[in-house]
């Protein structure tokens, strides 16, 4: 039985990456997808490719950091299909920089698009929610709602205060019938990283291995028919969480040798706010083009022999 056909399903941050690959997983299963991003015009392309793939699709321009702008996606919404089934709230931008570098606009709009979007969001979506006695918030979270790494406060900040928001949330809505999944991807294969604010003067790169947003797409769809509140996505990027809290001294100097022999690489890159404050006219890719099998293995190979010889060298002292 297809369960998503004739679902009405919300997606934030539909124009490239997680939210595009999401949206064309449900218009491939009949869904009605509601496609909100910043570009009207980049929206236009998801939704063709949602025409294509069997779905309807409705294109409504959102800024999540505007809460007003979150109210009338949501009414939107129920104006065209008379109810909301699923709320993905997935839109985020990324900076990087150490935290005295970084321009203080650049790190309250990452506050404000990754944490007060997803808030402006469920405060849009649950009247809706409650007027049906049913419904699914699916919080697209991260791995650094659990650790930190240098050079990405206001990430790191944005994604552990939501979590503290939906464990709260989901307390509150116990017996509501609505149901909170919160998923939590590791690096994911999506051009954030390119699209990134960066004024470290290098150039960015995921953590290895990337997972492809595909995956994360499959974890979203199915995580309303599950018990579970919280999925990770990507289970060799979890073997971190017992190293983050039984070594925390241990895991400092893991990711600090990390950022600086993975993530940052080259030199002379001049400083940029990328997408944090305006995106892109046209529909960017699903996909960042991060995930080269043998850069991957060569790269975690490192990673995995710096992780285990600082590992050993802690424990001998």
């Amino acid at each position: 039985m297809n369960r998503e056909r004739n679902r009405v399903v919300v997606v934030t941050g539909a124009s490239s990456g997680i939210g595009r690959a999401t949206a064309r997983a449900y218009a491939r299963k009949g869904a009605r997808v509601v496609l909100a991003s910043r570009s009207g015009s980049a929206l236009e392309t998801v939704a063709q490719e949602c025409h294509d793939r069997g779905g309807q699709a409705l294109v409504v321009p959102t800024d999540v950091s505007d809460e007003q702008a979150v109210h009338a996606l949501a009414a939107a919404a129920i104006a065209a299909f008379g109810r909301i089934d699923v709320w993905v709230g997935n839109a985020g931008v990324f900076a990087y920089g150490d935290f005295e570098v970084l321009p203080s606009d650049v790190f309250r709009q990452v506050i404000d698009t990754n944490l007060f979007g997803q808030i402006h969001g469920v405060r849009a979506v649950l009247p809706h929610f409650r007027r049906q006695a049913s419904g699914t918030l699916v919080i697209v979270a991260s791995m650094y709602s659990r650790v930190g790494s240098p050079a990405i406060s206001p990430y790191a900040t944005s994604k552990f205060s939501l979590l503290g928001f939906t464990e709260c949330l989901r307390q509150e809505l116990r017996g509501s019938g609505i149901r909170l999944r919160v998923v939590l991807p590791g690096s994911v294969d999506t051009p954030i990283y390119q699209h990134a604010a960066n004024v470290t003067g290098r150039r960015v790169h995921p953590l290895p291995p990337a997972a492809s947003p595909e995956r994360v797409a499959r974890v979203i769809m199915r995580s309303p028919r599950r018990r579970r509140f919280k999925t990770f996505v990507s289970r060799s990027q979890t073997a971190v969480l017992p190293l983050h809290d039984l070594a925390p001294r241990v895991y400092d100097a893991v990711v600090a040798w990390l950022l600086h022999h993975v993530e940052l690489r080259e030199h002379n890159v001049a400083a940029s706010t990328g997408t944090v404050f305006a995106a892109p006219d046209t529909a960017d890719a699903v996909r960042g083009g991060w995930r080269s099998r043998g850069v991957r293995y060569m790269v975690g190979a490192l990673a995995t022999a710096a992780a285990t010889a600082l590992l050993l060298r802690a424990r001998n002292r």
